[in-house]
């Protein structure tokens, strides 16, 4: 490859890289997420494998640490490079592998438009293995994750997240490829683009106009945003955190609608006192509950058998804890330290300050509230686990409480992208979602994508709202996995088929 090449295409493969940084919320450009994949498929199409994958790696980089900076807030540059270097493997493969397939298939007239589709099965089955793998992978800055707020969103009704990723990874494959062979004989064919993005955009209009399930019935919760200094380095007295959420939550009792509440729900770690273990915390929160007279959700670190859990509880008012839900997903190299004598060598300090790991939960998030409805819960990070939110859903749950503390980022773009998931998923499961964080951003969000309520970051605050439950069972519960694993098949199947077998001919 010329050198002059290399100057060009470099720098176009990091822009593709760089247009996270706008498309993500905070600054949700959303229409700018095609182009990711656009410029990156125009960087590195005409390329052999392994220089392509330099460009992936490049863009990749590019890509992670500019939307995923907050990573870095408290901890340093180490970890955020590390997590953006693994990434980078899979994300650099799989670009390598596009563009070897496309130098291998060379591709005429309508042959372009599958390949375009081959581009995206690839890219979404990346996505898939980065989510996974290794030591459960990293489930965030997925394509799909983009679109809370877009015109593209309703997509996820049909097949979840993995179903937008490849729509919108789609609709930058024709645009690049449209680009290069905009001319001359095996020119794309126009009519075949222009029906495909037609397609592909239309679909979710129409479906956001007659997406409007109807309740099952309507419950009263009130969600409290306690605005506590709860981050991992806070070293605040003792019971502070909960100090915070018991006074944040009179101002449930300015609602209208506080003599008839449901259910209380705080977020994670909102008692930095376990009530399971501590008299008095006990006593004020279920001084609280019967105040309210209400059932009360609350996240709080538990201790069995020698084991430390990330927890929530559900309390019955003058009863105590009668469910609990563990984190059956903690964070790796945040919550506990896989392998950590041998990542130990590397970064001592930084894996020292995880000292005793939480242990993985075991029970389903499914509870069974006594005013008569089935809540789901997850905790923090699990919103962006696939498998967490299809248990719930299938479990039962008529609403789903996310609760979450991102006290740790700081005024960043992760308390906003989080909840952007958040709003994604209530579209996905036909749920709405109670997203509770201890400093925010903290909504409630409908099955139509709609906010319901919503309190501003770092303020303390009370959403008290008679939120809408719902049964059955979307397109996206029913088919989301079997598309993950058609997807996986087809990327497999296009690479062997186009790619491995022109070779032999």
């Amino acid at each position: 490859m010329k050198i002059p090449q290399l100057v060009w295409r470099i720098p176009l493969g990091a822009l593709g890289g760089l247009l996270a940084l706008y498309a993500f919320p905070t600054e949700n450009i959303w229409i700018l997420a095609p182009l990711i994949p656009a410029l990156i498929l125009l960087a590195t199409l005409g390329l052999g494998f392994w220089k392509a994958v330099l460009i992936g790696f490049v863009a990749s980089q590019v890509f992670y640490i500019s939307h995923i900076e907050w990573i870095a807030l408290y901890l340093g540059p180490v970890p955020l490079i590390a997590l953006s270097t693994l990434m980078s493997f899979f994300f650099a493969l799989s670009v390598g592998a596009t563009a070897w397939l496309y130098k291998k298939w060379k591709p005429k007239k309508s042959g372009l438009l599958i390949f375009a589709v081959a581009s995206a099965s690839i890219w979404t089955f990346r996505e898939f293995l980065a989510n996974n793998f290794p030591y459960g992978g990293f489930p965030w800055s997925r394509l799909s994750m983009t679109q809370p707020s877009s015109l593209m969103n309703q997509w996820v009704y049909f097949g979840g997240l993995s179903l937008l990723t490849f729509v919108l990874a789609l609709i930058g494959g024709i645009l690049a490829i449209w680009f290069l062979h905009r001319r001359g004989r095996n020119a794309m064919r126009k009519t075949s683009a222009v029906i495909t993005l037609s397609v592909l955009v239309i679909t979710p209009l129409i479906t956001g106009v007659a997406n409007n399930p109807e309740p099952i019935t309507t419950k009263t919760i009130a969600a409290v945003q306690g605005n506590a200094n709860a981050g991992l380095f806070s070293n605040l007295q003792r019971g502070s955190i909960l100090e915070n959420h018991l006074s944040a939550s009179e101002l449930i009792f300015d609602s209208e609608l506080a003599g008839e509440i449901d259910l209380l729900v705080w977020p994670e770690n909102a008692s930095d006192l376990d009530p399971l273990r501590d008299k008095e915390a006990a006593r004020k929160i279920d001084e609280l509950a019967t105040r309210v007279g209400a059932p009360f959700s609350f996240g709080t670190i538990t201790t069995r058998g020698g084991d430390n859990f990330n927890s929530t509880l559900l309390w019955e008012p003058g009863v105590g804890a009668v469910d609990f839900y563990d984190k059956q997903q903690p964070v790796p190299f945040a919550e506990f330290v896989p392998d950590r004598e041998f990542w130990r060598l590397f970064a001592p300090t930084l894996i020292d300050l995880v000292p005793e790991g939480f242990s993985f939960g075991t029970r389903d998030g499914i509870y069974e509230v006594s005013e008569g409805f089935t809540a789901g819960t997850l905790i923090c990070f699990e919103i962006a686990e696939d498998s967490i939110l299809r248990e719930l859903v299938s479990g039962g749950a008529e609403v789903i409480l996310s609760q979450t503390n991102n006290a740790d980022f700081g005024y960043s773009d992760e308390t906003y992208q989080q909840a952007g998931i958040a709003q994604l998923r209530a579209i996905e499961t036909g749920r709405a979602v109670v997203n509770i964080s201890t400093v925010g951003l903290s909504a409630i969000y409908l099955p139509t994508g709609k906010v319901l309520s919503e309190l501003t970051w770092y303020q303390a605050g009370a959403m008290v709202e008679r939120v809408p439950l719902y049964s059955g069972t979307t397109p996206a519960m029913f088919f989301g996995q079997t598309f993950e694993i058609a997807n996986m098949v087809a990327a497999i199947g296009f690479l062997f088929a186009f790619g491995i077998r022109r070779k032999r001919r």
